[in-house]
């Protein structure tokens, strides 16, 4: 193991308080426009499909409006289909990903299923290229009640109809090289815990609830991707980070116990995708068309096995 650096904030071994957690929320700056990559593309769509505000992140002196979009003529015969984005802001892809699947391919889905998508779940970690939220907090460890992240309380509030009507939702995230410079150092800070260093997947993965697994599901999907972007091998352990490999390009995770976006509804079929867009075999255009594809084909395999 290589000599790690003491994070910048806090004291080794010591959990942050409130003066630490101000602190680290001084060294965030805005560096884009949630206004101009999601609100803008969102006003396009409003022709073609409908728009509803479900709630607002409010951080003095910023206030975030959040849009979900849905296809036109839900009917109650209809399976749905959840597509969420940006629960972490930093993770591009998702964002955009959710954006252009719905810009491109969810009118075409209209009388087949009901779409709900919220393309960014987190716009002020979206403006930062963050994984927290303003009080440094994950909001993809904090769907569960009474909620600590506005983020995930409001996502919740959305869904709660519709939890158990839910037959597919597809979370769409990143794996980035920051994970293991920036973001888990910092959360081993933040919670007084020592940094374990550990290996960035180099392409696509998936992760499949170990409650109940959809094995044929996850393959479906994996196999849709693999023709737009590679598929994370396994490391030399059989894992991909830290989690055994249970086929190809596939782990799996409790969803709902660890307060994750992808275990919010009882949908059958679920999955959280993982692309890495700083690998030097990939695009920032090819994780974009893997997100699509990704869930394109969640859809199609649900339709098939209804």
């Amino acid at each position: 193991m290589t000599n790690q650096a003491p994070y910048p904030i806090g004291t080794p071994g010591v959990p942050w308080g409130p003066a630490e957690v101000a602190a680290w929320l001084s060294r965030q700056a805005r560096q884009r426009s949630y206004e101009a990559d999601v609100l803008a593309v969102i006003d396009r769509l409003r022709s073609r499909l409908d728009v509803e505000q479900y709630g607002s992140l409010d951080y003095p002196p910023d206030s975030y409006p959040l849009f979900a979009i849905r296809n036109r003529n839900w009917r109650d015969d209809l399976p749905c289909v959840l597509v969420t984005g940006g629960v972490h802001g930093y993770e591009t892809s998702g964002v955009h990903g959710a954006l252009r699947f719905a810009e491109q391919h969810a009118a075409s889905y209209e009388g087949k299923v009901n779409l709900l998508i919220a393309p960014c779940i987190s716009p002020w970690a979206y403006e930062r290229i963050h994984r927290w939220n303003a009080h440094a907090i994950d909001p993809n460890r904090s769907f569960r009640e009474d909620s600590p992240a506005q983020e995930s309380a409001a996502l919740l509030r959305l869904v709660a109809p519709l939890r158990d009507r839910v037959r597919v939702h597809v979370d769409l995230h990143e794996t980035t090289d920051t994970d293991e410079s920036e973001f888990r150092p910092a959360l081993a800070a933040r919670d007084g815990e020592a940094f374990e260093p550990g290996e960035i997947p180099d392409g696509f993965y998936l992760v499949d609830d170990s409650v109940n697994p959809q094995p044929a599901f996850q393959q479906a999907v994996i196999a849709a991707v693999a023709k737009v972007t590679h598929i994370a091998p396994a490391d030399a352990n059989g894992e991909i980070i830290g989690s055994p490999v249970v086929a190809p390009g596939v782990i799996r995770y409790p969803l709902r116990q660890l307060g994750l976006c992808a275990g919010i509804t009882d949908a059958p079929y679920k999955t959280t995708t993982e692309v890495y867009p700083d690998s030097p075999k990939a695009t920032a255009e090819q994780c974009n068309e893997a997100q699509v594809a990704a869930v394109r084909a969640a859809i199609e395999f649900a339709l098939a096995h209804a």
